[in-house]
């Protein structure tokens, strides 16, 4: 793999050579310490950059900063509910969280309006972000068109820094607007280490692989400003992208592909009953060969979201393999839970959006 594209539907077959060939580091050595969080506990969250900066924060209490970022251009969906979980329990290990709506990105690269946009990080981010468990009084939240002066200062200053051979270099073709957006990611990373937010501390970004160029370009723009701000290069977890139902790229495009956490319950239990399964040709077949949960969104669903006991994890993994498990009785009883989940968490979101809303008028 040559190059990662921050901008673009990216997938990865080969998670261990992206490790090798864009200098990342495994999970390995936190799983232990960390396994309450099934993302790590299941390499689902595979590497990472200065992550022991984080944990030696965790492990000694000291002040420590997350820094994430939503893009405002389509529904919340389970392959963002992984991200908002991570938030989530960073955020209970200590961590301050700030979280911006990449609305000037979602202008620039997808032609979203603003006011979509606003519409979007409200309605779908923010009000399923605080269903989840976010707490709201505990959280920075920020759009990119309309912030402090502190922030717009430093996105500018990172300019006098970084050169435009640099920056093809690290993202291959350029326009005006990509040049925008990286410098404004990496003002979104490092201005919570300003004086005027909080000072020079550790910040973790949970991202998926395709965003590593945005961390590479910031932990390199730190270190240049670090006589100015005294900023600490900001460490990065990576997760795995989840596949859309059918297989292939999860698309915010194609509505097939993914259940969104609005999803009417049923409708998304339909979606599950549809999906794409890792079973063979005939039920015979099925007895003799045994299925291939590997290549099974349904398994894939519980592995992220659904099923957060490993042992009834394993079992299913087990009958699967051994062809005693059925992929109809398989779909039908995740169908169960996934209309269960989201019957749940619609009741929570009704007065999450409020908070939401709420939240809002005090910035």
């Amino acid at each position: 793999m040559n190059e990662l594209d921050p901008w673009a539907q990216s997938s990865v077959e080969d998670y261990e050579k992206l490790i090798k060939d864009f200098g990342m580091q495994p999970m390995d050595e936190f799983k232990s310490g960390y396994s309450d969080l099934r993302y790590i506990r299941r390499n689902v969250i595979f590497g990472h950059r200065d992550f022991s900066r984080i944990d030696e924060s965790i492990q000694k209490k000291k002040r420590f900063a997350l820094m994430t970022g939503l893009m405002p251009s389509g529904r919340f969906h389970f392959g963002h509910k992984m991200v908002a979980d991570e938030i989530i329990w960073f955020q209970r290990k200590g961590a301050e969280i700030f979280s911006c709506a990449a609305d000037m990105e979602s202008y620039l690269m997808r032609g979203v309006s603003f006011e979509d946009a606003r519409k979007t990080a409200t309605e779908e981010y923010l009000a399923n972000y605080i269903a989840l468990g976010l707490n709201p009084d505990k959280l920075t939240f920020w759009f990119q068109s309309d912030y402090r002066n502190e922030y717009y200062r430093l996105r500018d200053m990172l300019s006098k820094k970084v050169t435009f051979n640099e920056l093809k270099a690290i993202y291959g073709e350029l326009t005006t607007g990509k040049i925008i957006s990286a410098l404004t990611q990496a003002a979104d990373i490092l201005h919570p280490q300003l004086p005027e937010f909080g000072g020079p501390r550790p910040v973790v970004v949970p991202v998926g692989a395709d965003q590593d160029p945005h961390i590479r370009l910031t932990r390199d723009l730190a270190q240049r400003f670090n006589e100015e701000f005294k900023f600490v290069p900001p460490s990065a977890t990576y997760h795995k992208f989840m596949s859309g139902l059918q297989g292939g790229k999860m698309s915010s495009s194609n509505p097939q592909s993914f259940i969104a956490l609005t999803d009417e319950p049923k409708e998304a239990a339909k979606k599950v009953m549809r999906a794409k399964t890792g079973g063979r040709a005939t039920v015979e077949e099925q007895k003799k060969l045994g299925g291939i949960p590997e290549q099974c969104m349904i398994y894939e669903l519980y592995l992220y979201h659904l099923i957060d006991d490993d042992k009834a994890l394993k079992e299913i993994h087990q009958k699967c393999k051994a062809g005693t498990l059925m992929c109809g009785e398989d779909k039908k009883h995740c169908a169960q839970l996934m209309e269960k989940f989201l019957s749940e968490h619609q009741k929570k979101r009704a007065e999450a959006k409020k908070q939401a809303e709420k939240l809002l008028k005090k910035r």
